[in-house]
């Protein structure tokens, strides 16, 4: 039992904790930067020109927010691209697709799939149907500053970078950083880390952009972020992250419905693994396979190393130290039970510690739901 405790510590800590200074290390060995000053500058001297651009917005039933989407689109500074923007319609049954069309005479393109099968086939069509060089994809609920386009596009001047990502700010009704700020915050310093080592094992599904190339290989099954990911290393190519390129992101309305996100999330990142376990053979992937198995494999199995510790906790009472050690994982849960119980409780440490709770108990149910058969290719935006 004593084995099996500090085996559900170390389990529960390596994801969050140990995985990010290994990173650390890896990139001081290998001599990587971590800037992207060197790559604009570059693209600033070197005299070349931006590549083409098809921006593919994906959207299923948005009449509310679809005509707002494009207006902040067109609005993009476009200077010297060659550019066109179209909206991927996952099959939709409200008034979305008759107000792109509206659009038709400002260059917009409607791409309709022929079956509501989920945002990864609306991507294709709208893949099959593009001309750029460069394929842009955001979310209608995600604003872009006017510079995106021109802070992006640089990045790709550097022949090693086969997608970026950009990186995500959660606004509340009142324009403040919202619910998931700190955590957020961590998850962008890890993505940063990544990018420095072999590559980002998913991107902001939100905002983000790739090379035709990469998008070739498409599987309408799994996530988008991960399939960038995972075409990028395939290619020997990295997907990294851009401090500077940011996609401002509504903070979900009825908070209610942040957990079923989450488990949504997670049972579509299971699936994509399950669909490409050979992403873990180092042989074939390398340092990019460490990284999905830290990340993603090691993040996945955490609430079950806390079930483990609280469990082989139960066997050592008879020690003080873990009678000590019992008593801290009550007052954890009892904190995140009180704050479920009493949202005006979720303030500075105590919200950092109720997300922690939740989206481990979403990762834990969203495990035995895989497990049964759950699978969730179609899809539904949330409420923004």
């Amino acid at each position: 039992m004593l084995l099996l405790f500090w085996l559900g510590v170390l389990g529960t800590l390596y994801s969050y904790f140990l995985y990010p200074p290994i990173l650390m290390m890896l990139s001081a060995r290998a001599g990587q930067p971590g800037g992207s000053q060197s790559v604009r500058s570059a693209m600033a001297h070197s005299g070349e020109s931006l590549p083409s651009v098809s921006m593919v917005i994906t959207a299923h039933n948005e009449e509310s927010k679809i005509g707002q989407k494009i207006e902040n689109s067109l609005a993009l500074d476009r200077t010297g691209i060659d550019f066109e923007l179209i909206v991927a319609s996952d099959f939709s049954t409200d008034g979305t697709d008759a107000i792109v069309e509206s659009y038709s005479d400002r260059g917009v393109r409607l791409v309709r799939a022929d079956q509501h099968l989920g945002k990864e086939y609306a991507q294709l069509c709208a893949i099959k149907a593009s001309l750029g060089e460069i394929i842009v994809f955001s979310d209608v609920a995600t604003e872009l500053p006017p510079e995106s386009l021109q802070k992006l596009l640089p990045y790709f001047v550097d022949a090693e970078v086969g997608a970026i990502s950009s990186e995500d700010r959660f606004i509340s009704s009142s324009g403040e950083v919202a619910g998931e700020g700190a955590y957020v915050k961590y998850e962008m310093w890890l993505r940063s880390l990544e990018s420095r080592v072999a590559g980002l094992v998913g991107l902001s599904g939100s905002f983000f952009a790739a090379r035709r190339s990469i998008c070739d290989q498409w599987d309408i099954q799994s996530p988008s972020d991960f399939n960038t990911a995972l075409n990028s290393a395939r290619s020997g190519l990295k997907a990294i992250s851009c401090p500077d390129v940011l996609g401002y992101y509504p903070n979900i309305k009825d908070e209610t419905k942040e957990y079923k996100r989450k488990l949504r999330t997670a049972i579509r990142g299971m699936t994509a693994l399950a669909r490409h376990p050979e992403v873990l053979n180092p042989g074939k992937f390398g340092l990019f396979s460490f990284q999905v198995f830290s990340h993603k494999l090691m993040r996945w199995a955490v609430p079950w190393f806390m079930l483990l510790t609280f469990v082989a906790n139960l066997f050592l009472l008879n020690k003080p130290f873990y009678v000590l050690t019992f008593i801290l994982q009550l007052a954890f849960y009892g904190a995140a039970l009180a704050a479920h119980n009493r949202p005006e409780l979720r303030k500075g440490g105590l919200k950092i510690l109720y997300f922690f709770c939740q989206v481990n108990l979403a990762l834990a149910d969203a495990a035995v739901q895989f497990v049964k058969g759950t699978r969730m290719t179609t899809w539904q935006p949330s409420k923004r």
